[in-house]
């Protein structure tokens, strides 16, 4: 089963509350999750930002629109019950509650209206939305970077060479790899020895070395050029070496770098142009910066 989207949550959530007790936030998610009979991979699928689990994000919301209808009240951090409004909609016996349901309350108007229509804009969510706020805040984030990224690797692959080399130079510094941008600059491009196009510091104190080969290819590439790559390594006793490719690997060249002792990291077109945008090389901030914010719950603990 799907995870529900978080107005199909909101009846559900009331529900559980209609005993009248104080319920948290924790306990009713491990509750519905059960009722809604959600896997343990569903359970812990996480947001696009990878810093909640959606089902969690969605019981909050759904828990945060109740309230703003005065169907159910806080009682502390994380923390909420029934409200007598609350009670009066669980004796009608309603098939479902969403947004067009909570808009016969004042109170949800007022907060649709002053949260979605104070630039003159429309709602951030409409009636008939699957995603939370957050969640739609998120999609649309992730579409942009997933625009500039493609827009990114183009231009790499139209880059000369030696802008290439610039480039990795950059990044791998940007990754904390290298010491200064002037070291790593010098070890990229000396070796030329047997595939391996450059050294470079492991770290800023230089106690382990990686050994680099970054080339623009078009076509996928496959087994025999990792293997010639690692051979390459053989040669100079290396035990980690980096291999970049502005296209992709073959499945038979990634399976063949995990039966391997020496440690090889493959980094295709895409993973460079999400690195780059990760650590900001060949990108630059546009636009009003976003900061999201949450209430505070500590700050009103002993209201």
């Amino acid at each position: 089963m799907a995870i529900p989207d978080f107005q199909t949550i909101m009846l559900p959530v009331l529900r559980l509350a209609a005993d009248g007790a104080e319920h948290t936030l924790a306990a009713c998610r491990d509750t519905l999750a059960d009722e809604f009979g959600l896997s343990a991979e569903e359970r812990a699928q996480l947001l696009p930002s990878g810093r909640q689990a959606t089902f969690s994000n969605r019981v909050a919301w759904s828990s945060s629109y109740l309230r703003a209808a005065s169907l159910l009240e806080s009682t502390g951090r994380g923390r909420f019950r029934i409200t007598e409004r609350g009670r009066s909609v669980i004796t009608q016996k309603p098939t479902r509650i969403d947004i067009a349901y909570l808009m016969q309350f004042p109170e949800f108007k007022t907060f649709r209206d002053g949260s979605g229509k104070s630039v003159g804009g429309p709602s951030p969510v409409s009636a008939a939305a699957e995603q939370t706020p957050e969640e739609t805040f998120e999609a649309s984030y992730q579409s942009l970077r997933a625009s500039v990224e493609q827009d990114l690797i183009a231009r790499v692959k139209a880059a000369s060479p030696s802008f290439f080399e610039g480039l990795v130079v950059q990044l791998l510094v940007a990754m904390g790899y290298g010491g200064s941008q002037a070291d790593a600059g010098k070890a990229i491009g000396q070796s030329g020895d047997g595939g391996i196009d450059g050294v470079i510091k492991e770290d800023r104190l230089g106690l382990d070395t990686l050994y680099l080969q970054a080339k623009r290819w078009e076509g996928t590439v496959g087994r025999p050029v990792v293997q010639s790559f690692v051979g390459s390594l053989e040669g100079q006793h290396a035990r980690r070496g980096v291999l970049i490719t502005t296209s992709d690997f073959s499945a038979e060249a990634r399976k063949y770098v995990l039966g391997i002792e020496k440690r090889i990291i493959l980094i295709d077109g895409t993973e460079l142009a999400r690195l780059m945008f990760e650590f900001g090389v060949g990108v630059t901030p546009t636009g009003p910066p976003y900061l999201l914010k949450r209430v505070d719950l500590d700050f009103f603990d002993d209201v």
